[in-house]
């Protein structure tokens, strides 16, 4: 069996992570199957981590672009695969072999407002629409996003295949004293700190998780410090605006991207992990805290309530208040953090990239037999 896989977005932050561990673990699951990778020039050695049975093909078509609706068909025609696996919604109706898609939630259907003009959210409406149309299987993250699908558009219930995330194995792990020293002096920790991770998105609710630390501060946290780690700022100016507005520029701070190694120890140091999202496929920065001891802060809505099940206190994320006074439960109540530490390790180990990705093969294989 010959698979092809569209891996152009292997470097993003959400998707990136999904296509990096689906391919970490075919290559150690599967030494049969001949995957041929669809990748930019820069990644065309990705094969050799994996194994002999994978192999590179340059495609430099930019994404969401008419080119690849064009080009990634004739690179597949002339490759031949059995199955072609779009790990993102975009799936050229032209594809001339079984496909299948994974579409990890709607948020451009349930929040086209963010989206940057009317024609962005027509293509995100239309080429979903056609992906989940035009694939034999539709992978999905989570139940919450199923439904999402089954709502927006008319197809079979058992053509959707619910495929967990996980987290990264790093994340858990024994760390050296070394190591949490040189973050913790680096980053200067001298106190506690709340932290986030994530893009830095609108449907984040950073805007409110801010207003809830202002409002924190005002109840006595006076040295508490808030980090929020992910997309550069310069993505959403709004929020250096509210920090100005509300005098907060000597307590928040807004660190970008980093190593993995590195936010696996601040995820430790972190007196509260607070993640206030509007709307998520699966989300897995709750996990990857609670893997690392961190109790958790999340919203009470989309798949977030699924994903941490009884081990995060849950909140309103439309609400300031109430995000304020989840963390201020888990910073005064020590029984709680111990209760929420406890079930938070449990509950991350029902999530295992290996059974998710032997899930994926199998689907790899009836849609290529049925063909």
């Amino acid at each position: 069996m010959r698979v092809a896989i569209d891996v152009r977005k292997i470097h993003d932050f959400g998707i990136g992570t999904y296509i990096r561990n689906l391919l970490k673990y075919l290559g150690r699951l599967d030494n049969k199957t001949e995957y041929v990778l669809l990748c930019e020039r820069n990644d065309q050695e990705l094969p050799k981590q994996l194994g002999d049975n994978f192999r590179a093909v340059i495609e430099n078509s930019p994404n969401y672009s008419i080119r690849e609706q064009l080009h990634i068909p004739y690179v597949l025609l002339r490759e031949k695969p059995h199955v072609f696996h779009a790990p993102h919604y975009v799936l050229p109706p032209a594809v001339p072999c079984r496909a299948v898609v994974t579409i990890h939630d709607c948020i451009h259907l349930r929040f086209p407002q963010y989206l940057p003009n009317r024609a962005a959210s027509l293509f995100a409406r239309t080429a979903m629409w056609a992906a989940a149309n035009r694939a034999d299987r539709i992978f999905t993250v989570s139940e919450a996003s199923k439904r999402d699908i089954l709502s927006y558009f008319n197809v079979p219930k058992k053509k959707i295949v619910v495929v967990h995330n996980a987290i990264d194995e790093h994340f858990g792990s024994t760390l050296q004293e070394k190591d949490i020293s040189r973050v913790r002096e680096r980053f200067q920790l001298e106190h506690g700190f709340v932290l986030y991770v994530g893009n830095v998105k609108p449907h984040k609710n950073l805007v409110r998780l801010i207003d809830a630390f202002k409002s924190l501060r005002h109840d006595g946290f006076e040295n508490l410090k808030l980090l929020i780690i992910g997309d550069e700022i310069s993505k959403l100016p709004v929020l250096r605006r509210v920090v100005h507005k509300h005098k907060l520029h000597k307590h928040v701070r807004f660190l970008g991207h980093l190593p993995d190694n590195t936010l696996a120890v601040l995820y430790r140091l972190a007196a509260v992990f607070v993640f206030p999202s509007l709307y998520e496929g699966f989300g897995l920065p709750p996990l990857e805290a609670m893997a690392s001891g961190t109790p958790v802060v999340t919203s009470n809505v989309s798949s977030l309530p699924e994903v941490t099940g009884d081990a995060a206190l849950l909140v309103n994320p439309y609400e300031v208040s109430e995000i304020k006074d989840g963390i201020k439960r888990i910073l005064t109540d020590s029984e709680l953090c111990t209760k929420l530490r406890e079930k938070g390790i449990a509950r991350v180990k029902e999530f295992s990239w290996e059974q998710s990705v032997a899930r994926t093969m199998t689907v790899y294989r009836e849609v290529a037999e049925n063909r």
